[in-house]
């Protein structure tokens, strides 16, 4: 979502930056020839329209409702993609520490790789669960899930989290389609 929020802000400045310009060209084309028709811009006729125009017409309210509605969808898409942490036990009152959860799952998938018979590992982690996914040529899953699960039960054991997450681990083995 983060990605969503940082295309979308560049995309709306890339937007206001382009009528600035074009702003800039017509104001500048107007002071210098006064008498001329706009350059890139019909605006007055949109000043003639707008002239026209009540505050309490049809139209009006519905370019209102509409900017309201886009300015929430906004706020709700900023606020959705706040920046996810792993929060650790507090060393005194007044520090709080927090990791990311791709620090987490990285030292989690190194423990895990460094595992008997295992020959890769992908790992995702959030606050809330930690997901291994593991291969091995030489064990079948029932054999070696139970002890990657107690391998990883013992690492979050020792690094100082706030609340423990949960632990899933899948394991992919040949043997297992055999």
């Amino acid at each position: 979502m983060r990605v969503f929020v940082r295309l979308l802000s560049t995309l709306l400045g890339l937007a206001v930056a382009a009528a600035g310009g074009l702003l800039a060209v017509e104001v500048g084309w107007h002071w210098w020839r006064p008498s001329d028709a706009p350059l890139l811009l019909p605006w007055p006729q949109w000043r003639d329209r707008l002239a026209e125009t009540a505050w309490d017409s049809t139209t009006v309210m519905l370019v209102a409702g509409i900017t309201a509605a886009a300015g929430l969808i906004l706020l709700l898409a900023t606020v959705s993609a706040r920046k996810r942490t792993v929060r650790m036990t507090d060393p005194a009152t007044e520090v709080s520490v927090t990791t990311s959860p791709r620090s987490l799952a990285r030292l989690v998938g190194h423990h895990v790789r460094a595992a008997d018979n295992v020959s890769g590992a992908s790992v995702t982690a959030s606050a809330k669960k930690v997901r291994v996914r593991a291969t091995s040529r030489l064990e079948t899953e029932n054999q070696l899930r139970p002890r990657l699960q107690e391998t990883v039960g013992e690492l979050l054991g020792e690094v100082p989290l706030a609340k423990r997450p949960k632990v899933s681990v899948v394991v992919d083995s040949p043997k297992d389609r055999r």
